[in-house]
């Protein structure tokens, strides 16, 4: 299949992380006397970045601490958790080492940059992307398209001759706005409702044979 190059989200797609990042969330607001989610569903915020679920939080309670101290606090439980956790999808991993130097890859991930720096130091995988991008780093998060569209623009690919590997809502909808196609894996949703995908793949194996790659993996 002709593929320019592919960009893969990060959790929930290279690391099981989503139910990490809640737990995050959840001890966070607790250590703030914020039990049961303080007014948000967290489950809405998956996919998007920290930021938008932290402001949602100051815009409601007004807390005494500022945004930076609230990211701070949930960024380091989150990091603890994965140094003990190392919860890596063994499939992902293959693939991206499968793809590594037969396509140029990149990373779009909603995470902050010490996060994902953990899980590419974690999986070894650093040296295979090309381009990194954090949901800090653009304009807007996903849904929008920002974040795939600079990942490609580093990558020096365009938009339509890209594949990106995604397990959420807004990402999916980011990738398609950002005239890509995508393939999802139900990691944090059931198949069903990942049908604006191209591909919904229950594998890694079938996302190699869909890239070319089969066989490496």
């Amino acid at each position: 299949m002709d593929t320019g190059a592919v960009i893969f989200d990060m959790d929930g797609v290279l690391v099981d992380s989503e139910p990490l990042h809640e737990q995050a969330f959840r001890e966070t607001l607790a250590e703030l006397g914020y039990a049961g989610g303080a007014g948000l569903n967290i489950r809405d915020y998956v996919g998007r970045s920290d930021h938008e679920l932290w402001q949602d939080f100051v815009r409601l309670h007004r807390p005494s601490i500022s945004l930076e101290e609230l990211l701070a606090r949930k960024r380091t439980r989150v990091l603890r958790l994965l140094e003990q956790r190392r919860p890596w999808f063994p499939g992902a991993v293959r693939l991206v080492r499968a793809l590594c130097g037969r396509v140029p890859l990149g990373l779009a991930s909603g995470s902050e940059r010490p996060v994902i720096e953990a899980v590419l130091e974690g999986t070894a995988l650093r040296t295979c992307f090309q381009a990194v991008v954090s949901g800090a780093e653009v304009p807007r998060g996903k849904p929008a398209p920002d974040i795939f569209l600079r990942t490609a623009a580093l990558l020096h690919v365009p938009p339509q001759a890209c594949w990106v590997i995604e397990d959420s809502l807004p990402g999916i909808a980011a990738a398609r706005a950002a005239g890509m196609r995508v393939v999802a894996v139900p990691h944090t949703h059931p198949a069903d409702d990942l049908r604006d995908a191209d591909h919904v793949m229950e594998d890694f194996d079938g996302i190699a044979r869909l890239l070319g790659a089969a066989g490496a993996i």
